[in-house]
């Protein structure tokens, strides 16, 4: 079904209406279908998995009563149109990063994953036990979203190449691929950056339309065949250190449903949260070795391009303070991370690093 064909026929509303106007979701004899667009090709490794896990979450836990119909980028929208088409009313829900929506408010970021900021275990502190679910909500509602998290990549690589990255002034002229605000420190360091979704990247870095890009990590990287274009690869990001995603259901559709109904899509999107970010972890230490032993280069970025990363970032994320919103989830959010980051660094890294000179790897 294409795109025009949808928004007319769409059991959610008519037209691109306003998500005032909406209707409900198809209900027949007391079961709820509800469509949910997404920004993933369909099998695309690991982001793709926790769109599926959801959706079987919902229909196990409702014994088949809710159903969740997945589509994949470009059945129904594009994968970028995806967060207008549900605050519109043109889907029920949608499935993506959030980061790739900072320009409709930057805050967005901080559910996806900034630099230098949490990994996957803190933004899962924040989330569940601090006011991360609580500030995601507010800020969703805002835009007519009631918003989850569903899934975690773990620590996102630093990119692939063409050349090796050795200084600073390697990134001048770099036509390069990333979103959030990642993206914004790196244009700060000279790079030309392009935001395109994953089913793109191949393709751009095929036809030198890209020098380099980074998706995610090992596994899905090798999935998408980023080895195949590119010779050197950066395992270390400042960008994404743990990278959340989430499931976002149109406001007045989630307000329509009953409360059994609004907890089936919380947990299950908790359940594929944590899924997720264990399929992740599974999966990224084979496919390295894979890479490594297939001709991969593997590098690291000096402390000089580090420091650079800092002070570009530093710049980037201080230039929203104005807006008190944003200001208010920083400030939540460094809050979390520095009742955590300290008690994790001196138990599980010290440890990690103890184990690591000891016993090696």
């Amino acid at each position: 079904m294409d795109r025009r064909s949808f928004l007319k026929t769409s059991a959610i509303g008519g037209s691109a209406a306003a998500a005032s106007s909406l209707a409900a979701p198809a209900i027949a004899q007391g079961q709820v279908k509800l469509t949910m667009v997404t920004m993933w090709p369909r099998g695309l490794a690991g982001v793709w998995d926790s769109a599926v896990r959801f959706a079987d979450n919902v229909a196990a836990m409702s014994e088949g009563q809710m159903t969740v119909d997945v589509k994949a980028a470009g059945e129904l929208v594009g994968a970028l149109e995806i967060f207008d088409a549900v605050a519109a009313g043109q889907a029920d829900m949608y499935h993506g990063a959030d980061y790739y929506f900072v320009g409709q408010h930057p805050a967005f970021a901080f559910f996806t994953g900034v630099p230098f900021g949490m990994t996957a275990p803190e933004i899962m502190t924040w989330y569940y036990a601090g006011k991360g679910m609580e500030d995601h909500h507010m800020l969703g509602e805002i835009f007519g979203l009631k918003s989850f998290l569903v899934g975690q990549t773990a620590s996102q690589g630093g990119g692939w190449f063409r050349k090796p990255i050795e200084t600073v002034d390697d990134f001048k002229g770099l036509k390069f691929r990333m979103p959030g605000f990642g993206a914004e420190a790196l244009s700060k360091l000279g790079a030309s950056i392009q935001v395109l979704p994953g089913g793109e990247i191949y393709q751009a870095l095929s036809t030198g339309a890209l020098d380099g890009t980074e998706w995610i990590g090992p596994w899905s990287d090798e999935k998408l065949g980023l080895q195949e274009v590119c010779d050197y690869y950066y395992p270390a990001s400042f960008h994404e250190p743990g990278a959340a995603i989430s499931v976002a259901t149109n406001l007045s559709v989630y307000e329509g449903l009953t409360p059994g109904q609004q907890q089936i899509i919380k947990i299950a999107a908790a359940e594929a949260h944590q899924a997720n970010y264990a399929l992740f972890i599974a999966n990224n230490g084979p496919a390295l070795q894979r890479l490594r032993q297939g001709g991969t280069q593997l590098r690291q970025f000096s402390d000089e391009i580090w420091d650079a990363f800092s002070v570009a970032v530093d710049e980037v994320m201080d230039g929203f303070m104005d807006d008190d919103l944003y200001a208010g989830i920083r400030a939540n959010y460094d809050a979390s991370l520095a009742q955590t980051s300290d008690w994790i660094s001196q138990s599980d890294g010290e440890y990690s690093r103890q184990r690591n000179r000891i016993r090696g790897g």
